[in-house]
């Protein structure tokens, strides 16, 4: 969707803004640009509509230089939000909404369908407020046309520079849940600018950090959580936050690897016996190739005296997935009044065991050990 290849940014004197960037961005991607004052991440957002001009390097959006289009028209082709809002005092809600729809020469009656599609979005009656003036809302009500203005002329693309951050705390996070629901419905291309690591880690699908108008590192958010690249990378994130990180463990580093199995054509004497002697109140049933068939606790087995595993096994019962988080298979076990949870790969193969015991046991050593680091 966006492609910068080898893009700086000069401006006079020499000062190098951004240097020698080279990063893509997927259709559908919530991407955050986050750094130090003077990074560079104003610079970057703004070159991709042409408010500053590369330098060195190609933008590409499409397939197509970005220096190919009429600046005018590229800008009207993507969605722009900034901090200060941006609103027309002198005109009404809906006509700053259908600004550029107007523009592109949409119709009356397209344009006021879409003003009433949208304003229910950020939660905003139409009737109620399509004919007030930017002055009768409140700061958020204000932002939220900001960004429903943005999306109005159905933009692949949207720019959003640090949109929330003159707002206080309360309304800001009411605004990140709306954005957040809004990109999972609609699935627009965003490029996002803030300051704040917490709204970058709870928006992004990967975040940029930038140093001195370069790319530090490129991550998700588990990943910048989980492995830093560096020291800089570490403070900027927060210590606060990585000690936060046990939380981002996943089923197959606590998992026991070698769990308790049975053969379905076992008796059930046999299967009492091997968990006597395994010290163990259940049994996951597997075949020759370890696929999971099922599972038979001692409660299933007590009042029954003759048959195979495979004649009382349960075959209907929760699993979980090596790649899972531990504090989702932590909230399936609770929520199920689970002891605990086989782990199979895509084609059903058992791989693993998870306990409440071993899950609590990792969480702990984990937050233990983060707590010495820091």
């Amino acid at each position: 969707m966006v492609r910068f290849e080898h893009v700086s940014k000069t401006y006079a004197g020499g000062h190098k803004a951004v240097d020698d960037l080279n990063l893509e961005i997927e259709r559908g991607e919530f991407v955050c640009f986050i750094g130090p004052s003077g990074c560079g991440k104003t610079t970057t957002m703004k070159m991709i509509n042409r408010l500053h001009e590369p330098t060195a390097g190609t933008i590409s959006v499409n397939g197509k230089d970005i220096m190919q289009f009429d600046p005018v028209e590229l800008r009207r082709s993507i969605g722009y939000v900034i901090q200060q809002i941006g609103l027309f005092p002198h005109m009404t809600i809906a006509q700053n909404v259908e600004l550029v729809p107007k523009l592109l020469g949409w119709d009356a009656a397209r344009r006021k369908s879409r003003v009433d599609e949208l304003m229910p979005m950020v939660g905003l009656d139409p009737e109620e407020y399509r004919d007030r003036y930017p002055k009768e809302l409140s700061g958020g009500q204000q932002q939220r046309i900001g960004v429903i203005r943005a999306l109005a002329a159905e933009p692949e693309l949207i720019l959003m520079d640090e949109p929330f951050g003159a707002l206080d705390p309360i309304t800001r996070e009411s605004l990140q849940d709306e954005l957040k629901r809004l990109q999972a419905k609609l699935k627009k291309t965003i490029v996002f600018v803030t300051h704040d690591m917490d709204e970058a880690l709870k928006l992004a699908d990967r975040i940029v950090i930038m140093k001195d108008g370069k790319v530090h590192q490129v991550a998700t958010p588990d990943e910048l959580l989980r492995h830093p690249k560096d020291e800089f990378v570490a403070q900027f994130v927060g210590r606060d936050r990585l000690a936060a990180a046990p939380e981002l463990l996943s089923v197959s580093e606590v998992m026991i690897r070698r769990p308790v199995t049975v053969d379905p054509d076992h008796g059930l004497a046999e299967a009492v016996v091997t968990m006597k002697k395994r010290r163990v109140n259940s049994l996951l049933v597997t075949d020759e190739n370890d696929r999971l068939l099922g599972l038979v606790t001692a409660n299933e087995l007590k009042n029954v005296q003759r048959g195979t595993v495979a004649s009382v096994m349960r075959t209907s019962f929760p699993v979980t997935t090596p790649d899972a988080r531990l504090q989702e298979a932590f909230e399936q076990m609770f929520l199920a009044h689970l002891e605990f949870l086989p782990v199979v790969d895509t084609d059903g193969i058992l791989v693993g065991l998870v306990t409440s015991t071993t899950m609590v046991d990792a969480l702990s050593r984990a937050l233990w050990t983060d707590g010495e680091a820091s």
